[in-house]
């Protein structure tokens, strides 16, 4: 059964949940505009409570890389390195089905699967919910899929993989950017500002609040662009939150939004909560 009751749908290079930190949008058609509130998540390590980059390669011959590929790693580059990873696994004849059976057991960050009933449950003009993430489109498709949570994002924004004709998952970068802070096929603060943006205009006002729910460090680029009534949540003692820690320590007042440390969805759903309440 998954998270809603319902039978499911169908240098060595760092973890991926310790680095520092195309275009693929869920459904084509404008969402509703009546929500009231934007949220963002991220997948590697918020939504799920693993790297999918690092799940993957338990399908691999031994469940390891050699380190000739592992050499390969060029800090900034990630994006390129998986997809050697994953020509290597084609290669050693790794199937589409045996990577799908490692990504679907990753288990879920705590509380993430009631954070997903809870906005799943909310009056619809509540929350319009989006994921941004490194990770590619066939692992989160794979994972939301799999726990019944597909139809909750009306949009993912990530890396375009799909498989070719010799089984191979062929991994592209989502876009280029010159941001010096993010790996050079992904910056999430042009995908939110741009996203923001252009739903404004669609709208005709803002949404009352953003919201971003993240870990690692390429969340907390993003977040600060995110306003006074906005709010990051940032899992507690992860990348993201120490980043945050330390901007308010280093240069008060800089980071505008409100920060909420999580280690669960509860904490999520609980301020969450407080503002749908709001009028």
């Amino acid at each position: 059964m998954n998270c809603f009751g319902s039978p499911p749908g169908e240098d060595v290079p760092p973890p991926r949940s310790r680095r520092s930190a195309n275009n693929m949008a869920a459904n084509s058609a404008t969402p509703p505009s009546d929500r009231r509130f934007l949220i963002f998540f991220d997948f590697d390590e918020t939504i799920v409570n693993e790297s999918s980059d690092d799940v993957v390669v338990q399908a691999a011959p031994g469940q390891n890389l050699p380190a000739w590929l592992k050499d390969t790693y060029r800090p900034g580059h990630y994006n390129e390195y998986m997809q050697r990873v994953l020509a290597y696994m084609a290669e050693k004849g790794v199937t589409e089905s045996a990577i799908r059976s490692v990504i679907e057991k990753i288990p879920a960050s705590p509380g993430m699967l009631a954070l997903f009933q809870f906005l799943r449950h909310r009056p619809p003009q509540d929350f319009e919910v989006v994921l941004v993430s490194d990770a590619n489109t066939f692992f989160i498709e794979s994972w939301l899929r799999r726990v019944g949570a597909r139809q909750l994002f009306v949009k993912i924004f990530t890396n375009p993989a799909t498989f070719d004709k010799d089984g191979r998952l062929v991994l592209r970068p989502f876009h280029s950017h010159s941001c010096l802070r993010c790996p050079e096929n992904m910056c999430k603060q042009v995908i939110l500002r741009d996203y923001v943006m252009r739903r404004t205009q669609e709208r005709g006002r803002p949404f009352q609040r953003v919201f971003y729910v993240g870990d690692g460090a390429n969340d907390f680029c993003p977040s600060l662009i995110l306003g006074p009534r906005d709010t990051a949540f940032a899992r507690r003692d992860y990348p993201m939150h120490r980043l945050i820690t330390e901007i308010h320590e280093a240069r008060p007042g800089e980071f505008k939004a409100v920060t909420v440390p999580w280690a669960s969805g509860d904490d999520v759903v609980e301020r969450l909560r407080r503002h749908a309440e709001e009028k």
